[in-house]
């Protein structure tokens, strides 16, 4: 059974959603054991999903008017095939947008599949780790640290 929080259905889907993309930007969080458990299995999930399809593209080669163009003035694309598109929608309905410190947007399905599928490409689950940190001082929830390995 899943773990509620203390809050309603929307509050803590939010709530994880924050947290979810938060470890897959960073690398790590600090939060409760309990919020924690509850990211490690959405994080684990996408992150699965995204080996799963890394690798199902097609390349195009489209004719474009101003961008960056190969010497046959082409722009080569990677065109997702419909599981991928899927897996691409999924996590982005799992993750917010997210900018980095300069205002620039990272496209985080493309990380998935491209710096951390690659990654954790040979490896069976066990994508994050849960270091305990003891009580916190003012409820004594036990704090936590958790990373991608």
């Amino acid at each position: 059974m899943a773990r509620k929080l203390g809050k309603t259905t929307d509050q803590r889907m939010a709530m994880l959603k924050n947290l979810t993309t938060d470890l897959l930007v960073y690398g790590r969080i600090e939060t409760t054991e309990a919020r924690a458990k509850e990211v490690r299995s959405l994080a684990e999930n996408l992150i699965a999903l995204a080996i799963k399809e890394k690798d199902n593209f097609e390349t195009v080669d489209q004719k474009v008017v101003k961008a960056k163009l190969d010497s046959k003035g082409n722009k080569e694309l990677e065109k997702d095939m419909p599981s991928r598109l899927n897996a691409r929608r999924k996590i982005m309905a799992n993750t917010n947008k997210v900018k980095d410190k300069d205002g620039n947007k990272i496209d985080l399905p493309a990380k998935l599949f491209g710096e951390l599928a690659s990654k954790y490409a040979g490896r069976q689950g066990g994508y994050t780790r849960i270091y305990k940190m003891g009580p916190r001082r003012g409820d004594s929830a036990e704090k936590v640290i958790i990373e991608l390995v």
